[in-house]
């Protein structure tokens, strides 16, 4: 599985899955994923995935 925050791998048996009303799943890899989702753009933040693949450093 992948965080959904910051696009890093999560081994199995680790992280936290989060199932929203509609039946979609958030998963993160740690706490500090999962409180940065709540109140940050992960396109902003440096070391997440999805600011590397906007920036083209991919």
């Amino acid at each position: 599985m992948k965080c959904t925050f910051c696009g890093n791998n999560i081994e199995a048996g680790t992280g936290k899955a989060i199932v929203r009303k509609d039946g979609s799943m958030i998963t993160f890899c740690g706490t500090k994923c999962e409180r940065n989702h709540k109140i940050r753009n992960p396109l902003k933040i440096k070391w997440t995935e999805g600011h590397r693949k906007a920036s083209n450093k991919v």
